[in-house]
């Protein structure tokens, strides 16, 4: 038998095995990713975002006060060269348009943004990447599939040349909800190019650019001798987009990269740099050394990021005062600039995320790229759990949650796990607010938590069933079978249910026992009293009857019946024949040691229930009639015969030969009973005891009437019927005792007896 932490360690490690797999699926990654990080997000809560980012919304006020088209494609450039030159003359670090420049507007006003933008040496702008489906054809010319592409499609060329860079950010479009996007992305013709907020963050991070190089050059001599030595010149040689993908084709070519640049991150001197520098250094690390795509740590709804409309922004540039925005706003700032709506009906390029539900409005595109861009100054995206942790949170949970629902009983286990689950859920709530960890939330508490409980219960119950089937195959040894079905379905104890009911009792008592028990000793008379009662139990459970009590010799068993039904009574007579029949053979198995068996039968209402008090109780039959059977069972000493039953049990025509003995008044009862010997089945009876039967009534009849001779003579005559007959010899020792001293009138023929 397992023990309850054994069983609750192998259910643990299967759901958590389960759990492992499922969540490794599409369906299950899906399922994560739409529902546990949702989870995740609405009990975080919003989260600040850092100071180092702002949005410049072109949004439909700025439009009324500008007096311009909504179509922001329309909007004068010069309009953008203003604020650029704003954004530059307040201290913007980069700024980055999430606009559209692939056609030429009013000459001037392209030319006075060129002009804008070279002077500022930090805007990037944003290239449109369409997608379009190619059709394949084989050798032949047929049609062999279709493959869509990215196409990148720039800005103007006179504005790209005067940006410091340009790139590309595409997202999803809705009802796919926006959890995560690129840092890297492929294009036709062109290895994978970084992404707009990657290159914003690289242009912000150019301070630190010169540390980050240098730890390049300890980590990888042979491949970084080729970069310049400086943030800077690499910027003026390569551009920021080269300069990003010979840095990114270092990481690419060691798969280990990223830890040891983290290792040497971690050493002197670089370990008491400014805590900023080093933040940016590790997110820099991580960005170059991880995938092309990860999670949007999302900081809350539209205008979480700070957010300044496109007509104040261009005010930066005149006196504070309370209608106009102070320069701290974007100063030292990357600023986002593209179209933001407040409103869902305005919206032109919104996105479903997390937060829409939120207030129904979805996150503009520059919004995102925001969050983008302050998730990589922060160096905290949203980051799964390596693999390694990932399997030993999901095996250590399942088996927390196994051990605990076997540990204690459901109404227990079941609150039990629920509590779990919350302290699970803060814990996982507390790594992702705090350090953008992403455990997972769905397959622990949804999937494996249920599954281990209704996989205990299930143990459980198929356990209870097989104890259930142990335990009545044990106790049906030792109880009547509907009282085992009782106890079995209330295995706590509970007392049985006492009936009363009609039935037939039938009690033995073994002559000689005493005798039997001084001569042998304990073990070997328990071998053989073993024998002895498999031999006495075999008739009444092959006749329907149930053994009720085994006290040392004597055997008490039942048939329950209703009144009108004798079939329990013909196979009560039937059992007991078979008993006496089964005791001669037995007699000549065993040689000299015999147990010679009186059997005795009554009939009536019995009381089935427990006996005894405080802890211990025995389920019997009490009664009269149990009393009665037995008092009949031992008349049998005084009579000379082996099977005896009552009027009740005989008193309907069921095949059997018995012969009526008389009224008897038994030792302790105040009533008489009228018994009758079993003599034997009317077929296998034979004329000689037919014969005697018969005479013997006639004998009963004569001493009834106190016709004490005639009685003698009678009984004298059955002798010579049936040599050494003992109810015979009984009578004719009361008719001789009652000849010298009479009864009286008043006597009704009861034979009264003085002891058991």
């Amino acid at each position: 038998m397992l023990s309850r932490f054994t069983k609750g360690t192998l259910l643990g490690v299967a759901a958590g095995i389960l759990g492992i797999i499922a969540s490794s699926t599409p369906v299950g990654l899906t399922l994560e990713e739409n529902f546990g990080l949702e989870i995740l997000f609405r009990l975080r809560g919003h989260r600040t975002p850092p100071p180092d980012v702002v949005v410049v919304s072109i949004d439909k006020e700025s439009a009324d006060r500008l007096e311009q088209d909504p179509d922001i494609t329309n909007w004068p450039r010069s309009l953008h060269a203003l604020l650029t030159e704003t954004l530059v003359e307040r201290g913007a670090a980069v700024i980055a348009f999430d606009v559209f420049f692939e056609e030429y507007a009013d000459l001037e006003g392209d030319l006075a943004f060129a002009e804008a933008m070279r002077k500022a040496n930090n805007v990037v702008l944003c290239e449109r990447l369409q997608s379009e489906k190619v059709y394949l054809t084989d050798v032949r010319g047929r049609p062999a599939g279709e493959v869509k592409i990215a196409r990148k499609i720039p800005p103007i060329s006179l504005l790209a040349d005067a940006s410091v860079a340009t790139s590309s950010y595409p997202l999803p479009k809705v009802p796919v909800k926006v959890s995560r996007d690129w840092t890297f992305r492929d294009t036709v013709g062109d290895t994978p190019a970084p992404t707009l907020p990657v290159v914003a963050f690289q242009l912000y991070a150019l301070p630190a650019t010169d540390d980050f190089l240098r730890l390049l050059e300890e980590v990888f001599p042979a491949r970084a001798e080729k970069l310049p030595r400086s943030g800077e010149e690499m910027v003026r040689s390569r551009g920021v987009g080269g300069m990003i993908r010979e840095i990114r084709e270092i990481f690419e070519k060691d798969p280990l990269a990223e830890k040891k640049m983290l290792d040497a991150l971690d050493s002197p001197p670089l370990r008491s740099a400014d805590p900023k520098k080093r933040r940016i250094l590790r997110s820099l690390i991580h960005l170059y050394g991880g995938g092309v795509s990860k999670f949007l740590n999302f900081y809350g709804p539209i205008r979480t990021i700070p957010t300044i409309p496109y007509y104040r922004a261009l005010a930066l540039g005149g006196t504070e005062g309370p209608g106009n925005p102070s320069t701290g706003e974007v100063a030292g700032k990357a600023v986002f600039v593209g179209s933001s709506e407040s409103r869902q009906l305005s919206q032109k390029d919104g996105f479903y995320t997390v937060y829409t539900k939120e207030n129904g409005v979805d996150l503009s595109g520059v919004e995102i790229a925001a969050t983008a861009f302050a998730n990589l100054v922060e160096d905290m995206p949203i980051r799964t759990l390596p693999f390694h942790y990932h399997v030993a949170t999901l095996i250590a949970w399942a088996l927390g949650v196994g051990i605990l629902s076997f540990a204690f009983r459901p109404a227990f286990s079941i609150p039990g796990v629920a509590a779990l689950s919350l302290l699970y859920l803060g814990a996982a709530e507390y790594r992702f607010a705090t350090a953008g960890m992403w455990y997972p939330v769905v397959f622990p508490l949804v999937f494996q938590a249920p599954l281990v409980l209704v996989g205990a219960v299930a143990w459980n119950f198929v356990d209870l069933q097989r104890q259930r089937k142990h335990f009545r195959r044990a106790f049906e040894q030792y109880l009547p079978v509907h009282v085992v079905d009782e106890l079995a379905e209330n295995v706590s104890g509970l007392p049985v249910k006492n009936r009363l009911v009609n039935g037939i009792c039938l009690a033995t008592d073994a002559e000689q026992y005493t005798s039997l028990a001084e001569s042998l000793d304990p073990k070997d008379l328990a071998e053989f009293m073993n024998r002895y009662y498999e031999a006495v139990f075999d008739p009444v459970k092959r006749r329907g009857g149930m053994v009720s009590n085994v006290v040392g010799d004597s055997m008490l068993a039942l048939w329950l019946t209703a009144k009108d039904d004798t079939a329990p009574m013909r196979n009560a007579c039937q059992a007991a024949l078979e008993i006496s029949s089964a005791m001669r053979e037995f007699r000549k198995s065993q040689e000299e040691m015999a147990l010679p068996t009186r059997i005795g039968l009554h009939s009536g209402e019995i009381l089935l229930g427990n006996v005894g008090a405080a802890q211990h109780f025995e389920y019997r039959p009490v009664g009269d009639i149990v009393n009665t059977a037995t008092r009949i069972e031992g008349l049998n000493k005084y009579l000379g015969t082996r099977i005896l039953v009552s009027r009740e049990v005989c008193s309907v025509e069921n095949g059997f030969l018995t012969r009526d003995l008389g009224m008897f008044l038994l030792a302790g009862k105040s009533r008489p009973v009228n018994v009758h010997e079993l003599v034997a089945r009317h077929e296998d009876s034979s004329p000689r005891q037919r014969a005697c039967c018969a005479r013997f009534s006639e004998g009963i009849e004569a001493f009834r009437r106190q016709s004490w001779d005639e009685a003698t003579r009678i009984f004298n005559e059955t002798l010579k019927i049936h040599e050494g007959d003992g109810p015979s010899l009984f009578y004719l020792n009361l008719c001789a005792r009652y000849s010298q001293s009479p009864p009286g009138d008043s006597w009704d023929g009861v034979v009264h007896m003085r002891s058991k």
